[in-house]
């Protein structure tokens, strides 16, 4: 990951709708508190779990309430950042104008492998900030899922990693149980 820039969160949204980062010379970028980040390629791992995620999120969230959002934008004006998670439940409502915010946010959920440092420390940090109720970071190097819930301060109070056969269960979802050895299951 290297910086890029330093922008506003404002200034990030026009460059982006003047469209100088579509493809060809797309990057995979975000902002994180006014910098401009390139982005970790997705390995196959990474993207296979991501797909699975995706499966079990749809499976288990009442879609008249909330919606799963891949790899799509939030937006956090208040400290100039729009990060793009693999996974993230919002609230079911229009979104056509805007990014869901902090507010509209049920569970948050990155995948990690190169990134895992980054996502235990800084976006653990910036979702605590914003107010997110609960971030997973679903760690491969580690076969654990760990969970951040109680923001306070800028930081999540209750951290926890569990083990890959113990199970995970959303405030939002609690019947909705996931563990990291469900997540290698081929599906069926």
């Amino acid at each position: 990951m290297s910086i890029i820039a330093k922008l506003s969160l404002d200034e990030y949204e026009r460059i982006v709708a003047s469209g100088v980062f579509d493809w060809p010379s797309a990057r995979r970028i975000e902002l994180i508190r006014g910098e401009l980040r390139e982005m970790n390629p997705i390995g196959p791992d990474h993207a296979q779990i991501v797909d699975r995620l995706i499966r079990w999120s749809v499976r288990y969230l009442p879609e008249e309430t909330a919606r799963v959002r891949v790899q799509n934008p939030l937006a956090f004006a208040n400290i100039d950042s729009e990060p793009q998670p693999d996974i993230a439940w919002v609230k079911e409502k229009s979104y056509s104008r805007v990014h869901p915010t902090g507010a509209d946010v049920l569970l948050v959920l990155e995948v990690a492998d190169s990134s895992l440092e980054r996502d235990r420390t800084e976006k653990a940090d910036l979702y605590a900030e914003v107010g997110i109720q609960e971030y997973w970071i679903v760690n491969l190097i580690d076969h654990a899922i760990e969970v951040y819930r109680d923001p306070a301060a800028g930081h999540y109070r209750s951290v926890q990693s569990l083990a890959a056969d113990e199970m995970a269960r959303p405030l939002a979802v609690p019947e909705a149980g996931l563990s990291f050895n469900r997540l290698l299951l081929p599906p069926g």
